[in-house]
């Protein structure tokens, strides 16, 4: 069930994604005054990765996107293995991998990726939907690996704790035997 959950969410995130671009693309976005001083819409081509870099060599953005399919399998691969049993880990896998197909259908088909949302006060430049599914998976995912569950390496939780105790001396117990 939480795997047809997750293929739901990402592609509910996908299409948003590359929905939202199309529009941005079809109207131009303009650029206006930021909002709260912090965002604003400013529709822009990126040729390259993050803050255009190797915008200007096709032969790195060849290399890119190529380590962006093997992240994308190799997700895919975690999801169905190392986090087999962690569904909060595996729904930010399904972000983080709506969010880097997004940007690689983008560039596949187009040769850029579409960006629109200018949070340039922040120190980030322009972005699109995709990198906000990529960021905020990563930032869960790592929050959940380091703090959620019994299987964490710093298990926030007391039961969590006590259960990673249990299991801790249940394989002594086994390896004396």
């Amino acid at each position: 069930m939480i795997v047809l959950f997750c293929a739901f969410l990402a592609l509910v995130l996908l299409f948003g994604d590359l929905i939202v671009k199309a529009w941005a693309e079809a109207t131009a976005v303009f650029q206006g005054e930021y909002f709260l001083g912090i965002i604003r819409w400013n529709y822009t081509k990126n040729a390259g990765m993050a803050f255009g870099i190797f915008s200007d060599n096709p032969s790195m953005m060849y290399v890119v996107t190529a380590l962006t399919v093997a992240m994308i399998v190799g997700l895919a691969v975690l999801f169905f293995t190392l986090f087999k049993k962690n569904v909060p880990a595996r729904v930010a896998l399904a972000a983080i991998e709506a969010g880097a197909i997004g940007n690689l259908v983008d560039r596949l088909i187009l040769g850029y990726v579409r960006d629109m949302v200018d949070v340039a006060p922040l120190g980030f430049g322009v972005c699109n939907l995709a990198d906000f599914y990529v960021t905020f998976g990563a930032v869960a995912l790592v929050i959940i690996i380091l703090f959620i569950g019994k299987d964490a390496a710093f298990p926030l939780a007391k039961k969590w704790r006590e259960e990673q105790k249990r299991e801790e001396e249940k394989r002594e117990r086994k390896g004396d035997a």
